[in-house]
């Protein structure tokens, strides 16, 4: 039998929990044209979406289980405050966000899992 020092047997099952955890890089990718973002249990997909000034942002959740989309940062939610008007999306629910008028990247996060990084991604206004 093998005996670790109790600080060891912390720092090893903590090394062990992170790598476990399924939590994507927070890399969003490129850029893509759109003005939907579907929510599945794989995360946001796109993550990272680029659409002209005055457009809205739809979000949809095909995932089991609810998400609260909310703009960057966490927990204040005041970069985009547009992206807050989604909030609280049942499964099979979906909602836009308001007008997105000014030119800027926005931040967007689900706040109840705001470290999920599959759940996070940028809307890029031009």
């Amino acid at each position: 039998m093998i005996r670790l020092h109790p600080r060891t047997a912390f720092l090893l099952a903590a090394v062990i929990g992170t790598s476990c955890s399924g939590t994507p890089p927070t890399d969003p990718g490129p850029p893509v044209q759109t003005n939907t973002i579907t929510i599945t249990g794989s995360g946001a997909s796109p993550r990272n979406v680029e659409v002209t000034a005055g457009s809205r942002v739809r979000f949809i959740n095909n995932d089991s289980r609810s998400h609260n989309m909310a703009s960057d940062p966490h927990p204040e939610h005041t970069d985009c405050p547009e992206i807050n008007q989604v909030g609280f999306l049942s499964p099979g629910e979906s909602r836009e966000t308001g007008n997105l008028v000014d030119v800027r990247t926005c931040g967007f996060h689900d706040h109840d899992n705001p470290n999920t990084g599959n759940l996070t991604g940028k809307i890029t206004i031009k």
